[in-house]
């Protein structure tokens, strides 16, 4: 079958998000045909270029979402109707927003609003298509007008109706970058329309993707959210002002909402998201968990090794940033060194990004000051218990010597999605102290210590339990490693999206005709792939040899047609 990947800011890039289990997931499954539609995030992911593609890659469109060139298209006086029609009601259903729950999280939007929305969505599309663009329209003075209508109007929310100019001139501007793919060019037969399948690696622009082309083109959609969008705009969006928080955290809690009740089937990487995506409307009976897969190999000698690392060391690996909790694992460490004062703490990654140099540099100043370097003697150097170190030098050339230099893995995080530090670390055999934040319950399941966040003496509790007693580090980090095999491997991550997209495409009608070389309709040009797996024609050259035929069952007589 053939499958329209859709990734936003991923692959085929070199940098981005879901570029390994992208590439993973193509690379497994080479009985498929992948066409890839990119949505680029910057020039600078661009320049990078492209990660090298397996053959089962027809070809590669993309489109840019970090600039918007003007289309020239100069709408008519009933092109204008048409969109403010079509805008004011999307706008109307941004303005009217949704109750929040007990957590935060706002409601998904009624019955009547979700039509509204949708009618909205797809009514913009089909204006692009007929006008051939909608750029210059969402970045009009039109637009900011009648999102103001909207906001002002009696059925607006408090919130929306103190939406002042600045506001609304950052609302209007987001929402002409989120609905940029209403105006590309791929919904036509030669382009999505030709896909079996639509597979969205994301929600948000990705999603709205493959929504068009279901509306244009029927094509099914099926949605992976390792990550729940919606959740990484709330968390976001908390330096904006309150009107323009509000007006955004409609319209995506709207594109979510359209999104689930469009997919065939939609697939979080863990319960964690599945409880998210039942939140924000998602039905049950089409959410399939699918772990995402990791290559399991580059863990292997350190796993099977029955040599155990430094038994005094503790490892703590990641991308140094504030949501990892550094501060309150060094505070954690001062008191696992006054019961262990041989322990030394090993915090092993780079700081991500300006927010997170700046993290590392307090770290580093509060790990000097808890930590004086201290000396065996009056003739040896003093040396700090605490050491910050990167992957690739002379001591840790991979990742797998990371944790195979401690005895214990360290996750200390406030916020944590799906944790793949932990998966990395049980590969490796190692026993685990974790922090209950995002999925790690899940993942860890009976195999390591799990405290609470922000707890410096439990985290420290449970790591001088794991250093006094080494047979049960053992027990822990073989079960540990046993479970990341059987859940967590690109193998079973590949298995499941293969049988998924069989499902999928059995349950659709076939939308292709398949025509012989003389023009005409081939009768069964598109078999069903469901219950036969593998390939249903023969990759064998054309000279070799006939395939040998099946083995009649003895007893049975031999049809006559069949000779």
């Amino acid at each position: 079958m053939r499958i329209g990947l859709i990734a936003e800011g991923g692959y085929p890039y070199v940098s981005g998000d879901a570029r390994l289990w992208c590439d993973r997931l193509v690379r497994g499954l080479g009985q498929h045909e992948f066409d890839i539609y990119a949505l680029s995030r910057s020039e600078r992911q661009e320049d990078e270029g492209w990660v090298p593609l397996p053959p089962q890659v027809s070809r590669v469109r993309t489109a840019s979402l970090w600039t918007a060139e003007d289309d020239g298209v100069v709408y008519g006086r009933r092109a204008r109707r048409r969109f403010e029609e079509h805008y004011g009601a999307l706008a109307a259903v941004l303005c009217a927003g949704g109750d929040r729950g007990a957590d935060g999280v706002s409601e998904p939007p009624s019955t009547l609003q979700a039509d509204r929305f949708g009618n909205a969505l797809y009514g913009l599309a089909e204006l692009a298509r007929d006008e051939g663009g909608l750029a210059g329209a969402l970045r009009s003075e039109t637009a900011v007008r009648t999102l103001e209508r909207a906001c002002r109007a009696r059925d607006a929310t408090r919130t929306a109706r103190e939406a002042r100019v600045p506001d609304l001139l950052a609302v209007a501007a987001h929402l002409e970058r989120a609905l940029r793919p209403l105006s590309l060019d791929w919904y036509e037969d030669d382009g999505l329309g030709a896909a079996d399948l639509s597979h969205a690696t994301s929600g948000g622009t990705a999603a709205l993707t493959g929504l068009l082309a279901r509306h244009f083109c029927d094509v099914p959609l099926l949605l992976t959210e390792y990550g729940v969008r919606l959740r990484t705009q709330y968390l976001a969006g908390t330096g904006a002002p309150p009107a323009v928080r509000a007006l955004l955290a409609g319209f995506h809690g709207a594109l979510a909402a359209e999104s689930y009740d469009r997919a065939a089937v939609i697939t979080p990487g863990n319960a964690h998201a599945r409880r998210w995506q039942e939140r924000c409307g998602a039905d049950r009976s089409r959410l399939r968990t699918v772990y995402p897969g990791m290559d399991a190999s580059r863990f292997a000698e350190v796993g099977e090794a029955s040599s155990c690392a430094d038994p005094d060391t503790l490892v703590w690996v990641g991308r140094v940033e504030p949501t990892k909790d550094l501060v309150s694992l060094l505070h954690a460490f001062a008191e696992v060194r006054k019961e262990e004062p041989k322990t030394r703490l090993r915090i092993v990654g780079a700081a991500a990004g300006p927010e997170g140099e700046a993290y590392l540099g307090h770290c580093r100043a509060l790990a000097a000051q808890l930590f004086p370097d201290e000396a065996d003697g009056p003739h040896t150097v003093g040396e700090n218990p605490v050491s910050f170190e990167e992957i690739g030098g002379p001591q840790l050339p991979s990742l797998a010597d990371a944790y195979a230099s401690g005895a214990v893995t360290v996750l200390s995080s406030v916020v944590e999605g799906f944790p793949v530090g932990l998966v990395e670390a049980m590969l490796c055999g190692r026993a685990t102290v974790s922090t209950d934040v995002g999925a790690v319950v899940e993942v860890i399941g009976g195999t390591g210590l799990v405290v609470p966040p922000r707890n410096p003496r439990a985290l420290a509790e449970a790591c001088v339990t794991l250093l006094r007693d080494p047979e049960r580090r053992e027990r822990l980090g073989a079960a540990a490693r046993a479970r990341a095999l059987e859940l967590f491997t690109v193998e079973q991550n590949v298995a499941a999206f293969h049988g998924i997209y069989l499902d999928v495409v059995a349950g659709t009608p076939v939308r292709r005709v398949v025509l012989d070389d003389a023009g005409a309709p081939l009768p069964f040009g598109v078999p069903a792939e469901a219950h036969v797996p593998g390939h249903w024609t023969s990759n064998r050259p054309q000279d070799g040899p006939e395939p040998t035929a099946p083995a009649q069952a003895p007893g049975l007589p031999t049809p006559e047609g069949a000779r």
